[in-house]
């Protein structure tokens, strides 16, 4: 069966520099014909609206929820501990001086039961956060699998006419 994706992903960043980084993850998104919902929630600032969020994601049609954020990088597992949804974190670098570090150990260090998925720093990242939310969506999805089939040859394909070139 084929399920409608247009926004069954949210983007959600902790700050609005965030997006400087993420655009990477809503274009890789687009490149799979899915339209997240982006949204600027604030785990310790909007504490109240990002508990919302979660509560309500799967009611509004989110089926996977990307968070992002630096510093002490509590939003993934904020929104994790109020839904049964997948979440997908992207540890970002903040101001701090510890190169996304100290996020990335934030996102990843979760307690047994509220697992966040975690991927690399910055916008490689978004990147892969955004190509495992399309791999959790095409396990239902044989479109969505079968663009996904497609992205992967192209990868093998640029490779190997790197290698070519090289030859």
């Amino acid at each position: 069966m084929v399920s409608e994706n247009k926004t069954a992903v949210a983007v959600v960043m902790g700050s609005d520099s965030d997006m400087a980084v993420m655009q990477s993850c809503v274009d890789m998104l687009g490149e799979f014909g899915i339209k997240p919902a982006v949204r600027i929630i604030s785990a310790h600032r909007t504490a109240q609206i990002a508990t919302e969020f979660a509560q309500n994601a799967a009611e509004n049609g989110i089926k996977v929820i990307i968070a992002a954020a630096g510093m002490a990088a509590h939003l993934a597992g904020a929104l994790a501990a109020k839904t049964t949804l997948p979440v997908i974190g992207v540890p970002l670098i903040s101001s701090s001086g510890l190169d996304g570090v100290d996020a990335l150990l934030s996102t990843l260090q979760m307690p047994p039961g509220v697992p966040v998925a975690t991927v690399a720093i910055g916008k490689a990242g978004a990147k892969n956060a955004a190509v495992l939310a399309v791999e959790i969506l095409a396990l239902s999805d044989e479109v969505l699998a079968g663009k996904l089939a497609e992205f992967k040859r192209g990868q093998e394909q640029k490779v190997i006419e790197k290698d070519s070139a090289l030859q």
